[in-house]
């Protein structure tokens, strides 16, 4: 089972009620009857980036609900980084910055980049 913090579950669980999908909230613990069978696990949405402070959000051309948003965190830790930038396209693309890139970014250099090819296309994105 995946544990979300707090904010990717607030964020999926917006995600999930705006697109009809039900949420059930489970803990550990024990319970007096036994199951009597093992539904299919729902697919969990991708959870979109919601940009806040000290984050940076990248402009992303012929854009048809992709994405892509890099954390403050990411920022501040300056490493290499693969961008999922799903949002709500139906379909991913992954933009990799380098560590160089990442800390272009954070300081304010403007940086483009391509994603990756996916249902026939590809996207540039462009951050500051």
């Amino acid at each position: 089972m995946q544990t979300l913090d707090r904010r990717e579950f607030t964020v999926a669980a917006a995600l999930a009620a705006l697109s009809g999908v039900t949420i059930t909230i489970s803990s550990c613990g024990g319970s007096s009857g036994s199951p009597t069978s093992n539904p299919t696990p729902t697919p969990n949405p991708t959870p979109t980036p919601t940009p806040s402070g000290g984050d940076k959000s990248g402009s992303i051309s012929g854009n048809h609900g992709h994405v892509a948003v890099i954390t403050a965190a990411e920022l501040t830790a300056g490493g290499a980084i693969n961008l999922d930038i799903a949002g709500t396209a139906g379909h991913t693309h992954t933009v990799s910055l380098s560590a160089a890139e990442v800390t272009q970014i954070s300081t304010g250099t403007r940086v483009s980049k391509a994603s990756t090819t996916n249902d026939a296309h590809s996207h540039t994105v462009t951050f500051n």
